[in-house]
């Protein structure tokens, strides 16, 4: 098991976290989202999860993948 970490732009408030949370957790293969609002950073845990799948949940939610 992995966690690949991911920088969410406009990721302002808790509900907007919580979308973003249940859009990755519908994710085969991720185990876990932890999200730090402030920073917008979005860590994921899991394995066989691919970067364009995290990028798709979030764009889901209405945001959108940063450059690390």
């Amino acid at each position: 098991m992995s966690t690949k970490n991911y920088q969410v732009e406009g990721l302002t408030c808790e509900n907007g976290a919580a979308s973003v949370e249940d859009e990755i957790s519908i994710v085969a293969g991720t185990q876990g989202v932890e999200i730090d609002i402030e920073s917008g950073r979005v860590a994921v845990t899991g394995e066989g999860f691919t970067d364009d799948q995290i990028v798709e949940a979030v764009a889901n939610a209405g945001y959108k993948i940063t450059e690390p």
